[in-house]
């Protein structure tokens, strides 16, 4: 998948959620030492099992985080931190759109703040392709996203405008931004792209971020298959991606 890149040191955030999880595998496959961060201890061992170190820590502890990532001093940093109900179970999201909010400005905060402080080159991060403001579709990478929305949906794009914002503008850090669309396969609640208007198999997203490692200019990519909605020629044209990627577990 990656034959012939240089072994990096990668610390991955989030690396039990759903893209994470499938993240780990790709990344230790690859010849990558993983260092999988999680603030429950009770993962620890599915993470060591997978062939990362487990590294045990709540992304908004910032002194805890940006000791840990100096002792690590990881050359890239892989950020996928949500904090969303299991299937985007309705009666939670109202509480969970505040809580995803938070980390995606302070949680990335920390974040950026570790991985300067321990000299990474690179910090790829999540985002999501459906916050673009109403205009021609589908959108690209430039269009300008949806900062003005009232409601929930407010919230979740000034979250993801502050991500973005931190992670592409930090001085010395080359900054990879993943818009994913609606994620479906193991570990999402979702079988099925059915009904999604710009679905990504949560494998395909996966190996999207194992590309950026070692592929492509900073900046932005809309990762989805082939929609209406954002348009996917640069991710396609840049990392060589490919939507149709499963590991071999997947349906």
């Amino acid at each position: 998948m990656t034959a012939g890149a240089a072994r990096e040191r990668v610390f991955l955030a989030g690396a039990t959620g759903a893209i994470g999880a499938r993240l780990v595998r790709l990344l230790v496959e690859a010849g990558h030492a993983v260092f999988g961060a999680t603030r429950s201890a009770a993962k620890a061992p599915a993470l060591r099992q997978a062939g990362a170190t487990a590294a045990i820590v709540d992304v908004f502890d910032a002194l805890a985080l940006s000791r840990l990532m100096v002792e690590i001093r990881p050359s890239i940093v892989v950020h996928q931190l949500t904090d969303l109900p299991p299937g985007l179970d309705p009666s939670r999201m109202a509480d969970a759109v505040a809580r995803n909010a938070r980390i995606r400005d302070e949680g990335t905060r920390n974040l950026v703040t570790g991985a300067v402080e321990a000299g990474a080159s690179r910090l790829i991060a999540q985002s999501i392709a459906w916050v673009y403001a109403p205009g021609p579709e589908p959108h690209g990478e430039d269009d300008p996203l949806d900062v003005e929305a009232a409601d929930a949906r407010g919230i979740t794009v000034r979250g993801v405008a502050a991500l973005e914002r931190q992670v592409l503008g930090t001085p010395g850090l080359d900054g990879v931004v993943l818009r994913y669309g609606q994620l479906y396969g193991p570990g999402t609640g979702f079988d099925a792209a059915t009904g999604k208007a710009s679905p990504v198999h949560v494998d395909a997203a996966a190996f999207a971020a194992l590309l950026a490692i070692d592929r492509g200019e900073p900046g932005i990519y809309n990762v989805a298959e082939p929609n209406g909605l954002v348009a996917t020629d640069k991710v396609l044209r840049v990392l060589g991606w490919d939507a149709r990627f499963r590991l071999p577990d997947s349906r």
